[in-house]
């Protein structure tokens, strides 16, 4: 049994396997934590499959997690549909209607035409079944990557997302949740990869809507943001990366993908992250500062220099990498003010928090 988060080591379950939850979050019902995500345990990079369907694990302590299988089952009949495991599903994010009594969960889908789009699914009960209700759903008509949900106390709900690749949208949902109502802003325009922001995390503190993104540079890790604003539209500022003392500019080799708020402590919100390729963590540091400082000068063009220059082995593309072996970093928040600082841990406890 664990007693303790140990971040970016390798986490068993309670049967001993590694947690397959990635691209993940956190839901609590009834005093149960259900952590959900990819389930990548056949994702070698060498077969050609993107996932094996939505798995979910069940805690009471966030420490231990019984399996309890997958809430959203691989199709392996249709290749066409979006939960094929050639499919590229990412990203799954669940939300409870309050007034529909349903639970809706959306998909991130990159097609094999490069467009990106979402399937949206609901179910009477969280663990299930789900009903697809919506598939190459383009919400108001954009290609939609990376994403978050968010529900006001209200039952409104928001759609957080990378608008490819040019900027992040916030986008109002219909009462249903399965579709978007047309209303809409926009926040942190960029011309291109890696400066526009993906993996966009919403939370709520103090009075304060935080937007924690990445950059956009594949399974690369790279250098994550924070931003604020007093509405759930915004405007947003910018105030920083979260991750002080970060000398490998990689958010210590991770991208977030959700953030917990945990119930029964005042003011503790974790950073639920993937470290997708661990194998990258043998790379030196200095090469990926000296990368990130190429780009952000506009000089990506001499990245293949660099590359030469540290005999770094360049890595297969994303839909090769073995993410079998992805781990975690989860880590807690600590605020200054209104920034929000993710100080690196080898080791901490729940307990230790109010």
């Amino acid at each position: 049994m664990y007693t303790s988060i140990r971040p970016g080591q390798v986490w068993l379950d309670t049967n001993g396997k590694r947690i397959q939850a990635h691209g993940g979050s956190v839901l609590y019902l009834d005093g149960t934590y259900y952590w959900y995500g990819e389930n990548k345990e056949k994702t070698t990079g060498e077969n050609g499959i993107w996932h094996w369907g939505v798995r979910c694990y069940a805690s009471k302590d966030l420490y231990n997690w019984e399996d309890l299988g997958l809430i959203i089952p691989q199709d392996l009949e249709d290749e066409t549909s979006p939960l094929h495991p050639s499919n590229m599903m990412d990203r799954p994010h669940i939300i409870y209607n309050q007034f529909t009594k349903k639970y809706v969960c959306w998909l991130k889908i990159m097609e094999k035409n490069g467009i990106q789009s979402e399937t949206v699914l609901t179910a009477d009960q969280f663990l299930g079944p789900y009903t697809i209700e919506k598939t190459n759903l383009r919400p108001l008509n954009m290609s939609a990557g990376d994403f978050d949900l968010a529900v006001a106390p209200d039952g409104k709900a928001y759609y957080y997302f990378e608008r490819v690749h040019s900027e992040t949208i916030c986008a109002d949902l219909t009462a249903d949740y399965t579709d978007v109502t047309g209303y809409y802003s926009t926040h942190f325009p960029h011309p291109a990869p890696p400066y526009v922001r993906e993996a966009t995390a919403h939370f709520y503190r103090n009075g304060k809507h935080y937007l924690v993104t990445s950059g956009t540079t594949g399974y690369f890790p790279n250098p994550s943001e924070v931003a604020i604003a007093d509405t759930w539209h915004g405007p947003y500022t910018v105030l920083g990366n979260p991750h002080p003392g970060d000398d490998s500019c990689t958010s210590y080799h991770s991208q977030i993908s959700s953030v917990l708020k945990v119930e029964g402590k005042k003011d503790l919100y974790i950073a639920i992250a993937d470290r997708w390729c661990p194998e990258d963590m043998d790379i030196p540091y200095a090469f990926y500062r000296e990368m990130f400082e190429f780009i952000f000068q506009g000089k990506a063009d001499k990245i293949p220099e660099l590359i030469q220059k540290y005999q770094i082995v360049p890595p297969a593309p994303d839909e090769h990498r073995n993410t079998s072996i992805a781990d975690y970093v989860w880590l807690p928040f600590r605020f200054d003010g209104d920034m929000a600082y993710l100080d690196w841990k080898d080791e901490w406890k729940i307990e230790d928090y109010e």
